[in-house]
């Protein structure tokens, strides 16, 4: 039984233990005024109407319980009734209320997914000699939605790559994810270095993000045998070659995007050998910082042999299965991959 069965059954599974524990006991410790659960219970995960319905439920068996104590026509009942009354009308009051709050809620995250999706537009599956898959695991239904963003494109200088994770989450997030994508996709075009596709994005970000907001991102071309990587701050996409697997770590630390205020020379790209059969995972934070129900987190290294299927998307699906295992539950950030093999031309 799911938990929200559980909750939904709740009020009437502490009705039940009131009536029983009364017919048992008798009028000696008074447990009428216990009847109250029922309703109260019932707006925490029922609508007004059924908290109402749960409340006449209690009135209706106060009253021969009353009956059977000898308690009819007291006090003690009338004010057992008007207790009843007044925790049924609260919780009416509180349900409503709290449903209000979730549609609020569940329409801020149409909305937040709505923009995502027109900004996150579908990858395409071959670029050159590229195969390309992705995958994209939104967060939970209770977690806002986040900032991760991604981009392939291709240029006159060749395919290039951009993947990213925006500071925060909700609508800024997305907001600034649209700025981001949406000077990269111009300046890929027009900038015949990858570090002038940056200085463009690092430059309308300066027009936009106030305070201390900042991107994490990689920026990659893909050339003849290797593939150039400027990464600004993201964690370091995963090289899988027949002879082993290693993270591309950088040359030289970089901030983050939208951090160039503070005056840190921006660093020149780093170039991988890329060559036929070989593969790159970019990822986001949100996969290696899944943790399992002991606080370990994934082990991507580990896992990456599973990458090694004949057709890129269902072995990077793979992984994102293995990954869900993993979780053992709902994701509280957002987890995106792209994934990048190299076939003869």
């Amino acid at each position: 039984m799911s938990s929200q069965s559980i909750l939904r059954a709740l009020p009437f599974i502490a009705i039940l233990l009131v009536v029983v524990v009364d017919l048992i006991t008798g009028p000696r410790v008074g447990f009428l005024a216990l009847l109250t659960l029922g309703p109260a219970f019932a707006s925490v995960a029922g609508g007004v109407r059924r908290t109402a319905l749960v409340g006449v439920l209690a009135l209706a068996i106060c009253v021969p319980l009353a009956v059977y104590d000898g308690l009819l026509g007291r006090t003690s009942n009338y004010l057992t009734l008007a207790a009843i009354v007044g925790v049924t009308a609260a919780s009416m009051l509180a349900s409503r209320l709290r449903n209000r709050r979730e549609r609020e809620l569940a329409n801020l995250r149409l909305v937040a997914e709505a923009a995502q999706r027109v900004l996150l537009r579908p990858v395409p599956r071959r670029a050159s000699d590229l195969r390309i898959a992705l995958s994209y695991t939104s967060a939970a239904a209770e977690a806002q939605i986040g900032g991760d963003l991604y981009e392939v494109v291709t240029t006159p200088e060749g395919v290039r790559i951009l993947i990213g994770d925006v500071q925060g989450k909700g609508l800024e997030a997305v907001e600034t994810a649209a700025w981001v994508l949406g000077a990269f996709r111009e300046a890929a075009y027009d900038q015949s270095e990858l570090a002038g596709v940056v200085e463009r994005v690092e430059t309308s970000l300066a027009r936009h993000l106030s305070g201390e907001k900042f991107v994490t991102a990689i920026l990659a071309e893909v050339h003849d045998g290797e593939i150039s990587l400027l990464n600004c701050g993201h964690p370091a996409p995963l090289v899988l070659r027949r002879e082993g697997v290693h993270f591309a770590e950088p040359q030289e630390e970089a901030l983050p995007l939208g951090l160039g205020a503070l005056g840190s020379p921006r660093p020149k790209p780093h170039r991988v050998p890329f060559g036929e059969g070989d593969q790159i995972l970019f990822y986001t934070d949100g996969v290696i910082e899944c943790r399992d129900r002991n606080g370990h987190f994934y082990p991507l290294a580990e896992r990456a042999h599973l990458l090694r299927g004949a057709d890129p998307q269902v072995a990077l699906d793979a992984l994102r299965a293995d990954l869900l295992r993993h979780v053992g539950g709902p994701f509280l950030d957002d987890a995106a991959m792209l994934l990048l093999r190299r076939h003869p031309g």
